[in-house]
């Protein structure tokens, strides 16, 4: 099974290139984050033409999560389980389904803005709602993704100079902890476990001039996932590719193979 996930910073502006990718990659699962579409605005059958279902959950603002699937869509939940409108989780950031017995999560961390703002503890809420939202719903020892936009990068070789980021968001101890434990649930950071130590390799570049090509970057964009699937993985990737040409995302998507036994697998 392939996994990937890719903020796309707008499915309206990035459409062709979405597709173009799909048609290339052929995820089985795909995560988007940063639609910033409303439901009934999100081009569902753009992706059937090209084989997949699809769940969203978005208002049309600086939102919107979606999961698009080739092996089966079901279960859809939008947002934490159990919990209503609330100030940190008002906003439509995460949405899971069940994708060939997989229990796959689209989550959009909230950016946090600004060390110790209203917008910061908001986030570090966020992350942790994460956490009891997967005790209250999903099992460890059962397959399951948690993919997407965190806007943490884990660790200091996940930035392209520590010493630039100090005081900012994404890279603060709280993060990191709040990130650690989501991952404490029994989730594996598979893109670093299949590169570990590796520097320099990053998801999101600032669109300011050059930053993409003097590798001025973060890896911020994960996919977690629980030991079931983190023991089967063979491959990982990010696609520098998709950030390539005009008018791209300032992410790149994070492509991740497991084996498992389906029809569709292409791993």
């Amino acid at each position: 099974m392939r996994i990937a996930t890719w903020n796309v910073n707008s499915m309206r502006a990035r459409l062709d290139r979405v597709e173009e990718w799909l048609a290339e990659v052929q995820p089985d699962v795909c995560c988007f984050q940063e639609t910033k579409l409303a439901d009934d605005a999100f081009p569902a059958d753009r992706f059937e033409n090209l084989g997949y279902e699809t769940a969203h959950h978005g208002d049309g603002r600086w939102n919107g999560v979606a999961i698009a699937s080739r092996v089966g869509l079901t279960d859809v939940e939008r947002d934490f389980a159990g919990r209503g409108e609330t100030d940190d989780d008002a906003e439509p950031r995460l949405i899971s389904a069940t994708c060939d017995g997989v229990r796959v999560m689209s989550v959009y961390v909230p950016n946090g803005r600004a060390v110790e703002s209203e917008h910061f503890q908001a986030k570090l809420a966020f992350l942790h709602h994460l956490r009891q939202h997967l005790d209250a719903t999903c099992d460890p020892r059962d397959a399951v993704a948690v993919c997407g936009d965190f806007n943490v990068a884990p660790d200091d070789i996940d930035v392209f100079d520590p010493a630039f980021f100090v005081g900012a968001t994404h890279v603060t101890r709280s993060e990191r902890e709040a990130l650690a434990e989501v991952l404490g649930f029994g989730l594996t950071d598979v893109f670093r476990a299949c590169y570990p130590g590796i520097p320099r390799l990053f998801s999101w570049w600032d669109y300011r001039a050059g930053d993409f090509h003097s590798g001025r970057g973060m890896r911020i964009d994960l996919v977690l996932a629980t030991r079931v699937l983190a023991d089967q993985v063979s491959f990982a990737l990010i696609d520098r590719n998709a950030r390539k040409g005009k008018q791209p995302s300032d992410h790149a998507p994070v492509v991740v193979d497991v084996w498992r036994p389906t029809s569709r697998s292409t791993a």
